[in-house]
């Protein structure tokens, strides 16, 4: 193997990796309740790209993917959004919000 096949193989190991990381922080933050209300807030709930993206992710419920994942209510939430009547009711409803919040308290207090 010469020095420049070498090179890109690192690259790309080096590009999947960033890619890999960046997409558990993202799903992990979907655990956050608040940070979901904020997307709806700013209307980014409701992008075509955003929804995609988010259908995408799905990947991560897949038990290989899955092990990396720190905070599972993330997945909870991922599944949850590919629903358009959640993704309206984190946009309209602080209450929704808080509601959301308390049964994860409740999840994690009797876990």
């Amino acid at each position: 193997m010469s020095s420049g096949e070498s090179t890109s193989t690192a690259d790309a190991r080096a590009a999947n990796r960033a890619r890999f990381e960046l997409e558990l922080e993202f799903v992990q933050s979907l655990a956050n309740p608040f940070y979901l209300h904020s997307l709806a807030q700013q209307n980014i709930l409701e992008q075509p790209a955003f929804i995609n993206y988010l259908e995408y992710l799905q990947y991560w419920r897949e038990k290989e993917y899955a092990r990396f994942l720190h905070y599972p209510h993330a997945l909870h939430h991922l599944e949850l959004l590919q629903h358009p009547q959640f993704r309206a009711a984190m946009k309209k409803d602080q209450y929704f919000r808080e509601y959301l919040e308390q049964k994860q308290y409740e999840h994690w207090r009797t876990w």
